[in-house]
């Protein structure tokens, strides 16, 4: 049998439809869904809309394909509206895009009532409503006209507008606020915006008996439908009545569904509850009016741009509800494809000509008279872009040009707007990555600098006059590095690996390479490569098995994918696995011990840590035996984190030889012994006394022992104390002495030294007294003179008298040393002054104290200067001057 290999691959999509939203109004006139794909052989494609086949060859006129993109000419919503798919196939087979909407958009103006005014307290909150008119789709902007357009109010910590309903939060309410309202919407998918009708905020500063919403002055056509609302609020919620003309005459809502002459008059709302009642008043008049222009004339003139439409209002005064007809001249219009006059009145032309332009009349009538009112059409230059932005491929980082030239008519101006995806681009504000060019008359050409991932797409060039406006669209693609690899799954758990599968992210236009799996676990907070078998990831793969991993060990793991441009951004973490145990591969190291109490063995080891663990129920198998035998005693010590266990043996020989060793194991099982370590059971404790033990006092607070022997404690205690609260201080063997420090003075001690090991402490020695020496004298020498006398300087103070519980003055330490520093040279003397040289360089300090046997006292200091050039005598003079003065607080 022969078998044949096909060459080549499937299609694998490049660029996929998007949600697409077509303004109703659009001039342009269509409108495209975009598909593009790669494959060897290059792949075919067909369209759906709503999951059936969409017919190219019979829909010429209506559909075209252009590539892979499907072209809708004249869209329209009954016909087109829908979800769209793209389907591309070879040989090898077929793949379906993702299913996009196509949707018509809309803004319908606000309705043209007066809306009811807001009386509200000063200091309380109000809540304009907007109430925004039928729109598609719900992507609305709101903003506040305060009085006149376009004057916008400012959001500040007072007032907010909601982006969801648009109502405007006013918190306090003030005088200032006091003016007309209207609510701006703004469509950002059609770009067109609306105002509603002026909503008068009234601040008032007193108290009022509350009305909620009250009647006003109202007039309305007869026959017409009228709701009258008339709301009040209070605790207990009050009743409703009217009167009409001082009569009472309706409870509750008052509605009119067909309104008379007889209707006319005088009427009262009135609210009460039991705390008492408010009337508002107000006139309904019912208009029988002849038609008039008086009120809402026509426009003298309207614009309309060829090819383009042209609607003439028509809104006269009249009541009841007139005939209408409209002429051109003496030719009575009628609807037609391309005219049609709507119920309001309106005239609306489609397409329209030069041979349009003229005066149009518009004839009304009732029962009470007639009118008519004439507006003269106008026809402008249709706008037209005559260099239309083309199709650009750039890098991330590089700049992208968008270039957009127009032709209008030259008696208006022309501005442009730049769409992407349907949502209009704010220059000002992101003008880090766009820059309009400006110094060529009618260009519109958009520069896209250091384009990023996110500015791809379709980029819609808008050319707008107040009369008709013009698009074109052209898409950038932005190529860069893959996007993150979606639905990432961890499969095939082991002990030592993992099967990872997930589906490929978005190449960025160009192929992905090779993919990067990164682990990480409690050991780190940081993310690592994976190994992975194979070692690399070919970018074709949406599979990859992780190994080297540690048994018994919680992994999250992701990936990232490569192509020639760089890494992407990783995808999300997987969820937390862990991974199979298996029995310990690793030995605990530091095996060894010795020491301790009178017959032990110690045995210690390092811990392993938790990565090698492996498994469930971790702990240690300790091994030992004496040097010359052969059976191996064995004891299981459960505790993962322990590293010693101690034997206890009353027959052990102490300081006997032993051997030891120590192995982990879990519920999968034993690992292996670690290198077996020599050590020795504990020494006996000692029984011989230290000898020649000796007590030296040296001061108030301190006291020397010596003796001869080996490693000792020394215990100390006051006479008056009790011997189980004493001291202990341990020195080594190698000393044979030791200073008590921190004693109290005069004070009667005892003390004793017993040698000590690691099996215990043994007999203490005699047991010696010793007082320590009264405390040094608590008054500091006062420095009455620092005279200069050549090259020497004569420090003189009194002399210090001990009190009777102080220690004996013996003589005077004195300190000489330069200013800022620590060390000098130190005097002792029996005399009260003293000699030192004068400084040659710098300023020195004389420190003196006194000396007794209980230590040294407190300190007085002096300071003499170096290089100072004063009189020896006047100097002197002075110096001991300023010590008399301030000698106490030297």
């Amino acid at each position: 049998m022969q078998t044949y290999e096909q060459k080549g691959y499937g299609p694998i999509f490049e660029e996929q439809p998007i949600d697409t939203v077509y303004p109703e109004e659009s001039p342009e006139g269509r409108v495209s869904m975009n598909c593009r794909a790669r494959g060897v052989p290059a792949p075919t494609y067909k369209w759906q809309r709503n999951n059936w086949d969409i017919d190219i060859k019979t829909a010429k006129e209506h559909h075209s394909m252009v590539g892979g993109n499907l072209e809708i000419n004249n869209p329209e919503k009954s016909r087109d509206e829908g979800k769209y798919v793209c389907l591309a196939y070879n040989v090898h087979g077929t793949i379906r895009s993702r299913e996009a909407s196509l949707n018509f958009g809309y803004l319908y103006p606000f309705t043209p009532e007066e809306r009811h005014a807001v009386k509200v307290r000063e200091g309380v909150g109000a809540v304009l409503l907007c109430d925004p008119p039928p729109h598609y789709p719900d992507d609305l902007s709101y903003r506040w006209v305060l009085n006149d357009f376009p004057e916008f109010i400012t959001l500040d910590k007072r007032r907010y507008v909601s982006q969801t309903n648009g109502n405007l939060y006013i918190a306090k309410v003030e005088a200032s606020d006091k003016g007309n309202y209207s609510c701006f919407v703004t469509s950002n998918s059609i770009t067109k915006s609306v105002f509603s009708s002026f909503i008068p905020l009234i601040p008032q500063a007193d108290p009022y008996p509350e009305w909620v919403e009250h009647i006003n002055d109202t007039e309305r056509d007869i026959g017409s439908e009228f709701h009258w609302p008339c709301v009040a609020a209070g605790k207990p919620l009050p009743t409703m009545r009217w009167l009409k003309n001082g009569i009472p005459y309706w409870k509750g809502d008052l509605r009119f569904s067909s309104l008379k002459k007889e209707d006319e008059g005088m009427y009262q709302c009135v609210a009460e509850n039991i705390h008492g009642m408010i009337y508002s008043n107000a006139e309904l008049k019912v208009l029988v009016l002849a038609p008039t222009f008086e009120f809402s004339p026509m426009k003298r003139e309207v614009l309309a741009a060829k090819g383009g439409q042209a609607i003439i209002e028509c809104k006269p005064r009249a009541a009841p509800r007139p005939k209408l007809i409209w002429s051109r001249g003496t030719e009575i219009i009628r609807n037609s494809t391309r005219i049609r006059i709507w119920y309001d009145g309106s005239l609306e032309i489609i397409n329209v000509t030069a041979a349009d332009a003229g005066n149009y009349t518009c004839f009304v009538e009732n029962n009470k008279g007639k009118a008519n009112s004439t507006t003269t059409l106008l026809t402008t230059a249709a706008t037209k872009i005559v260099l239309a932005p083309t199709n650009v491929d750039v890098t991330v980082g590089w700049n992208a040009t968008m270039q957009c030239l127009a032709e209008h008519d030259r008696s208006l101006d022309l501005t442009f707007i730049w769409l992407l995806n349907g949502y209009p681009i704010d220059i000002d504000k992101d003008n880090e990555h766009y820059e309009r060019a400006i110094m060529i008359k009618n260009n519109g050409e958009l520069i896209v600098k250091n384009a990023q991932l996110r500015h791809a797409g379709r980029y819609t060039c808008v050319a707008q006059s107040i009369v008709d406006n013009a698009t074109a669209s052209a898409d950038l693609v932005v190529r860069g590095p893959p996007g993150p690899p979606g639905g990432l799954k961890v499969e095939d758990i082991r002990n030592t690996s993992v099967v990872l599968t997930w589906s490929r992210g978005t190449d960025n236009h160009s192929p992905i390479s090779n993919y990067t799996i990164q682990s990480r676990n409690f050991l780190s907070e940081y993310w690592k490569d994976a190994k992975t078998d194979p070692p690399v990831v070919d970018g074709n793969v949406e599979s990859a098995k992780v190994i080297d991993l540690i048994p018994w060990m919680e992994y999250e793991f992701r990936i990232m994918a490569t192509n020639i441009l760089g890494k992407g951004d990783p995808s999300m973490p997987s969820q937390k696995i862990r991974t199979e145990g298996s029995s310990p591969n690793v030995a605990p190291s530091e095996v060894g011990g010795g020491g301790g109490s009178n017959r032990e063995l110690t045995i210690t080891w390092v811990p392993l840590p938790r990565e090698y663990h492996f498994g469930n129920n971790f702990g240690y198998v300790v091994a030992f035996k004496p040097f010359d035998q052969v059976v191996w005693k064995k004891v299981i010590v459960p505790q993962p984190d322990t590293g010693r266990y101690v034997h206890k043996d009353e027959s052990m020989i102490p300081a006997s030889k032993y051997q030891v060793k120590v192995k982990a194991f879990n519920n999968k099982g034993e690992g292996p012994f670690s290198l077996t370590a020599i050590i020795y059971s504990a020494d006996d404790a000692p029984v011989e006394r230290p000898r020649n033990v000796k007590v030296r006092v040296r001061s108030s607070t301190e006291a020397s022992v010596s003796w001869q022997h080996i490693l000792s404690p020394i215990r100390y205690w006051p006479s008056r104390g009790r011997e189980i609260e004493a001291n202990k201080v341990q020195v080594s063997s190698q000393n044979f002495s030791v200073r008590l420090e921190n004693l109290k003075p005069d004070t009667h001690y005892y003390a004793d030294v017993a040698a000590f090991n690691f099996a215990g402490v043994g007999p203490p020695s005699n047991r010696l007294a010793f007082i320590t020496e009264k405390a040094p004298p608590r008054q500091r020498p006062r420095i009455i003179s620092s005279v200069r006398s050549g090259s020497k300087y004569i420090i003189t103070w009194d002399h210090v008298k001990s009190q009777s519980n102080e220690s004996t003055v013996k003589g005077y330490k004195v300190l000489y040393r330069p200013d800022g520093q620590f060390n000098g040279t130190l005097f002792s003397t029996g005399k009260h002054y003293i000699e030192v040289p004068a400084p040659v360089k710098g300023q020195y300090v004389v420190e003196v104290r006194v000396h007794s046997e209980g230590g040294d006292g407190e300190v007085a200091q002096v300071k003499i200067p170096g290089s100072l050039s004063l009189n020896p005598v006047v100097f002197g003079f002075f110096l001991t001057l300023l010590l008399n003065m301030h000698g106490k607080h030297l």
